[in-house]
């Protein structure tokens, strides 16, 4: 889908959400519980002598906390990510920051993350665009995630339906796109014939059919869709008549397997990450690629954020400045690679604020939808 948003998304590489919940005891939601502990806390500070070892003192962190959204199964990620819990202590050790521990934990939504960031009760969130835009003023964006460019990239459904399986390619990307999935229920497969026969959906097609989204601060799974459907329908997500909030992609693709969803909506081409548990956890007979099909894509989305707590007093221009080279030296890493991997990122850009202007329009434009 390559509209006319397209000179936004273009940064140097790639990134696509996480995105765009489920059982955790570590969230984000309750991170207010144990607030980050400046450098002034630090036995380390009482200590030091007034010059030099000021300095030594202010670099001793007792704990890094990173909060992850749910994108994904809570426990994957936790899984997933553990390692970056000695990759990040030993990056910035080699910065000269002497960091006690990093704990890592999955909110129970992704507003989750966004409230701990802004109240200075998690240090440094892995968040989609949408909802670094929608807590900007908390939360201070460091980096942009890169991601391998697919072998689908176009703005016409039935262009990703005759070239399935999509396929990771070469080539980065700064942006990725939200696909609309029919699955394998009589209304999914109505839907993807009418499009595959290149007949143009009404709005009551898309009415009648039961919808699994993500939250509303989600850019794949809740506001570009949401754009997508003003734009060729002037309605929105909350018009639809049949729509449940699924807490993770895992949780509306198991749907749509089960026909309790005939339409989900998600970043591309998230089938690929679950084309396994289809036929095993979802146990269905056929592939993913058989069973469903594209019935809408969405304009470009630009990518993930790594972003970082403004109302923390460890945040320093001269901590986010070794944050950003840590986490690009940790996916240059093969083991790093495995850990940023679950969000289907490759690598690391510095980012800025203005980057994600068009996130923001985004979200100007679902407030003004829901007056």
């Amino acid at each position: 889908m390559k509209k006319k948003w397209m000179p936004f998304a273009a940064l140097t590489l790639v990134v696509g959400l996480l995105a765009g919940c489920g059982s955790n005891n570590n969230d984000a939601g309750s991170a207010s519980e144990s607030p980050s502990a400046s450098a002034s806390e630090s036995p380390a500070a009482s200590s030091a002598s007034p010059s030099a070892d000021a300095s030594a003192a202010a670099k001793e962190i007792p704990e890094l906390k990173v909060s992850f959204v749910p994108s994904k199964d809570p426990d994957q990620i936790i899984t997933a990510t553990d390692p970056l819990k000695d990759l990040l202590k030993n990056q910035l050790a080699s910065q000269g920051y002497n960091v006690g521990k990093v704990t890592i934990d999955v909110g129970t939504t992704y507003e989750a993350v966004g409230e701990a960031l802004t109240a200075g009760t998690t240090d440094v969130g892995f968040i989609p665009g949408g909802t670094y835009a929608l807590y900007s003023d908390g939360a201070d964006v460091i980096l942009t995630a890169t991601r391998a460019g697919l072998s689908n990239d176009s703005d016409n459904a039935k262009d990703w339906n005759d070239n399935k399986p999509t396929k990771p390619t070469a080539d980065q990307a700064t942006y990725y796109r939200a696909l609309f999935i029919a699955g394998p229920s009589k209304k999914g497969q109505e839907l993807a014939a009418k499009v595959n026969g290149g007949q143009q959906l009404t709005w009551d097609d898309l009415n009648g059919a039961n919808w699994a989204v993500m939250s509303t601060s989600s850019s794949a799974g809740y506001i570009y869709p949401t754009l997508w459907l003003q734009s060729n329908y002037q309605k929105s997500i909350t018009d639809l008549a049949h729509v449940t909030t699924s807490d993770s992609y895992g949780s509306s693709f198991a749907s749509l397997a089960a026909g309790q969803a005939d339409v989900i909506v998600a970043y591309a081409d998230a089938r690929r990450d679950y084309e396994q548990k289809w036929t095993t956890d979802f146990g269905r007979g056929k592939t993913i690629w058989d069973e469903t099909n594209v019935i809408g894509v969405t304009q470009g989305i630009y990518n993930d954020t790594i972003s970082v707590s403004k109302n923390d007093k460890l945040m320093t221009d001269e901590f986010k400045k070794a944050l950003q080279d840590a986490f690009i030296a940790i996916a240059g890493t093969e083991e790093g690679k495995k850990v940023i991997a679950v969000y289907s990122h490759e690598g690391y850009k510095p980012a800025q604020a203005s980057d994600y202007d068009n996130e923001r329009k985004a979200q100007d434009l679902i407030k003004s939808m829901k007056k």
